[in-house]
């Protein structure tokens, strides 16, 4: 693909005492296919009273998750030249590759996490110590950038590399990346503790938004063809 276009992106946000900082993963080329999946919730259990439940009732929005592979090229980056150019000569495509895995850990587990509630147990000692429930790890906040008509909140919830070609120090210089993203709902938002909790339902809304604006522009496409069979 010739002249501008835009490229899709994974935007990982690390908190730090002062500010977010944004870790933007461009994708060095857009991925040919992506598959776009859907998963409508179970249907809400029949109370105690109840024999039947609403066949059409639902506990909550669908979900949501997006599959793709990503190609990566050492070869193209150095011919582009720049900093990016210099950076695939010495690692080839290890630091795409790195930034893509670093999104599967957790963000931190020091203060107030794992190690703190560790030690605060064991200076307890014996069975005096005040017991309190260890916190789980959280990954960070990440948006999907895909062209200014998707942006929405994920996890990335696999990540399969296949890498091809090595240079002469074993740096991987073509790969792909086989990537799954799940959405994450404004429900799943509200275990978020951090500040970006706000931007990342921002997202939803904005996205969510357009999605109905498109769908009520299809009725265009649906009118004249349909309403006349309808028994109303």
């Amino acid at each position: 693909m010739s002249g501008f276009y835009l490229r899709g992106a994974i935007v990982e946000f690390m908190p730090t005492p002062l500010i977010p900082i944004p870790n933007i993963i461009v994708f060095q080329y857009n991925p040919e296919t992506m598959s776009h999946a859907w998963t409508q919730p179970e249907a809400p259990k029949a109370g105690p009273n109840q024999t039947t439940t609403n066949p059409l009732a639902v506990e909550g929005n669908p979900g949501e998750s997006f599959s793709f592979t990503l190609s990566m090229d050492a070869q193209d980056s150095i011919a582009e030249g720049g900093a990016s150019g210099g950076l695939a000569t010495i690692s080839g495509v290890a630091s795409r590759l790195a930034a893509l895995e670093m999104l599967l850990f957790p963000s931190s587990d020091t203060e107030g996490g794992l190690l703190g509630t560790v030690s605060a147990l064991i200076g307890g000692g014996g069975g005096g110590g005040v017991k309190r429930k260890v916190p789980a790890s959280t990954i960070n906040t990440c948006l999907f950038v895909w062209g200014p008509g998707r942006i929405v909140p994920v996890r990335v919830t696999a990540l399969t590399v296949t890498e091809r070609l090595y240079d002469t120090i074993l740096n991987p210089v073509k790969a792909e990346a086989q990537i799954t993203l799940r959405v994450l709902t404004d429900e799943e938002l509200k275990h978020n503790a951090d500040t970006l909790k706000t931007l990342a339902k921002a997202a939803n809304t904005y996205t969510h938004g357009l999605r109905q604006a498109l769908a009520v522009a299809n009725l265009v496409n649906s009118a004249d063809s349909v309403l006349g069979m309808l028994p109303i």
